[in-house]
């Protein structure tokens, strides 16, 4: 994998120089870390009809057919145009697919990648089951997930589970500044610990202008609490910022707060733009009270993640009310 990220050269040899594959692999690890990548050149890789040592050939008729796009013996599951997730009816077509004979009398390969497998939905991963315990011919069935606890466990028993290496901090810190030198270095550390560490998770946040949405909202926090504004008016003000970064962000703040209530370790306070707020809250707040706000932070955000129907602003005001109540609780 001549182009593939520094931190996946061990796993991509291990997995390239095996002489027999497994018919399913569970590829697992967090989002931002360049699983997908991994696993689109593990496909391409398997199905060169000439590999040279672990890398494809390029030139053979398979790799031919994958730079155009039009390889027969190449399946990518993806939901329908209107769906967000998986459904019953592309999985039909994917045990079609697998109940083929290969065109170019090799391997198949079928890759589960995007949205990752954990979200398709109950009914598409049981039809999957058995695709997964009895694949036709040669297939190789590639499958991603960012949170592997919430794959159907039946899937996942069907599988060979391999956890995807994670980059180290310095790799990390590298990969930005090469893809982002205009940042400046604490421009950069800043988005990797919004990201948690994921440096292509930390890219897509600069490129979806993060750093600036949470400047606006942090500063909103800070102007709640001293009581400059109202719920309302930053509800409003926040309507460019996505529904479900704030959820994050606001569930982490509480899961720092309570950290910091039980331990007293201001050097876990996440990152620095919200240091002194947290700590106000901390000694400003009860711990049952954050409790509180932290269950209901993470059962709204389930079902953002649902796709339940919310109402935007309504939720955010809901939101900001409780945040604002929390310096009375202590």
């Amino acid at each position: 994998m001549a182009n593939g990220y520094p931190w996946q050269q061990g796993l991509w040899q291990q997995l390239a120089r095996r002489p027999q594959h497994a018919h399913a692999y569970l590829l697992h690890g967090p989002s931002g870390t360049g699983k997908r990548d991994f696993a689109s050149a593990l496909a391409d890789f398997l199905l060169c009809q000439k590999p040279q040592g672990d890398q494809p050939c390029g030139v053979c008729r398979g790799c031919l057919l994958l730079a155009a796009g039009t390889h027969p013996d190449r399946f990518e599951l993806k939901p329908a145009e209107d769906r967000a997730s998986v459904g019953v009816d592309q999985v039909r077509e994917l045990v079609h697919f697998v109940g083929q004979t290969a065109q170019l009398a090799g391997r198949k390969l079928v890759l589960i990648a995007q949205p990752p497998v954990e979200e398709m939905t109950l009914q598409a991963a049981n039809a999957l089951l058995k695709s997964l315990e009895e694949p036709a011919g040669a297939t190789v069935m590639l499958l991603l997930s960012d949170q592997p606890s919430r794959v159907l466990p039946t899937v996942r028993s069907r599988c060979v589970q391999q956890a995807m290496p994670l980059p180290t901090a310095q790799q990390a810190a590298d990969y930005l500044q090469a893809v982002l030198p205009e940042l400046a270095a604490e421009q950069r550390g800043e988005l990797l610990q919004l990201a948690a560490g994921s440096p292509l998770r930390a890219q897509q946040l600069a490129a979806q202008g993060v750093l600036e949405q949470r400047a606006l909202v942090v500063e909103g926090v800070k102007k709640l609490l001293k009581q400059q504004t109202q719920p309302t008016q930053l509800a409003e003000g926040w309507k460019d910022v996505p529904l479900l970064l704030l959820f994050d962000w606001f569930s982490q703040w509480a899961q720092l707060l309570l950290r910091y209530q039980l331990t007293g370790d201001a050097d876990a306070l996440g990152a620095a733009d919200m240091h002194k707020v947290l700590q106000y809250l901390a000694d400003k707040s009860s711990t049952p009270a954050v409790l509180h706000i932290q269950d209901w932070l993470l059962e709204q955000r389930q079902k953002l993640l649902g796709k339940a129907p919310l109402n935007r602003v309504l939720l955010l005001e809901a939101l900001l009310l409780q945040w604002a109540r929390l310096p009375g609780s202590g």
